[in-house]
């Protein structure tokens, strides 16, 4: 055979190829209540819903004539609509249902590419070779039918109330929030420890762990003093030694370096040369005034 084709010895049911099947597009929720009244009931194939079809006799040949509306038999589901517009479509590419009877599955093939028949048992070789898909059946696969009309549902204008509730309380309960954010009080990452083949996870324990930097003198928030009592502070210090520099001064009065320049331009004098470049210290006339308290005491 060409190269794209395989080989098959499946054997396809095709009695019922010639029967009309409609294809309907239906929302999640009646699907659901559909599945659950099937699971609930004794019958083997217990009535759903009822379709009613309306025609306009004044106007036969109108497109428009021919309405369909579904009403649901029943339902668990509460705030469901029950009754459903269909709006058939006329234009659509030509489909059949297959069924497998150990899955109960049935799939929906085009017809139309290659115009097979739906008699032809060679379909599921045509739909392997156009959708390059590999089938394992295993049980018995028979044609159910083919598409003759196509509908999508919708609600009914008359339950368009009931529609909107159901979606109000489905977007509610969207937004309800089932995540929780937890504390956890073992912070040597016991919890986060990493999965085998995880890659590139660094443990809390690690010896490659960046250690904090610590915070900075000047990043620190600090208080001003009182003027005459950083003065006082100021002389003392210069008793100590004659020279300081504006970074050993911050870090002995713990004040802001701005404000404690303010009271520098007033008691020193800022050495731009020499031996004590980059220093601080006092002007001639509180020199003076320190030695004199010195002879005092």
């Amino acid at each position: 055979m060409e190269e794209g084709y395989i080989h098959s010895d499946i054997n396809v049911e095709a009695s019922k190829a010639d029967r009309s099947v409609w294809l309907m597009k239906c929302p999640p929720v009646v699907s659901k209540a559909w599945q659950s009244s099937a699971a609930s009931a004794s019958a083997d194939s217990p009535p759903v819903s009822k379709v009613v079809v309306s025609l306009d006799l004044l106007q036969p040949d109108d497109s428009s004539a021919l309405q369909f509306t579904m009403e649901m038999a029943g339902s668990e589901i509460v705030n469901i609509p029950k009754s459903y517009s269909l709006n058939m479509s006329k234009d659509f590419v030509p489909m059949g249902i297959f069924s497998e009877s150990n899955q109960g599955v049935f799939l929906i093939w085009s017809l139309n590419p290659l115009s097979f028949r739906i008699l032809d048992v060679l379909i599921i070789l045509f739909a392997t070779c156009v959708y390059n898909t590999k089938f394992s059946f295993k049980g018995r696969v028979a044609v159910e039918g083919k598409v003759e009309h196509k509908f999508d549902m919708k609600p009914h204008h008359a339950n368009i109330e009931e529609y909107r509730k159901m979606c109000r309380e489905r977007t509610n309960k969207s937004m309800v929030k089932n995540r929780q954010i937890q504390v956890l009080n073992n912070d040597r990452g016991v919890h986060m420890r990493p999965m085998p083949g995880m890659m590139g996870f660094i443990t809390s324990n690690s010896k490659d762990k960046k250690k904090a930097a610590p915070v900075k003198g000047a990043d620190m928030k600090r208080t001003r003093r009182d003027r005459g009592e950083l003065e006082d502070i100021m002389f003392k210090l210069f008793e100590r030694q004659p020279n300081w520099t504006l970074k050993q001064l911050v870090q002995e009065t713990d004040q802001p370096p701005q404000f404690l320049k303010e009271i520098l331009n007033e008691l020193c004098v800022y050495n731009k040369r020499g031996t004590n470049q980059g220093t601080y210290e006092l002007k001639p006339e509180y020199k003076k005034s320190v030695e004199d308290t010195d002879a005092e005491t």
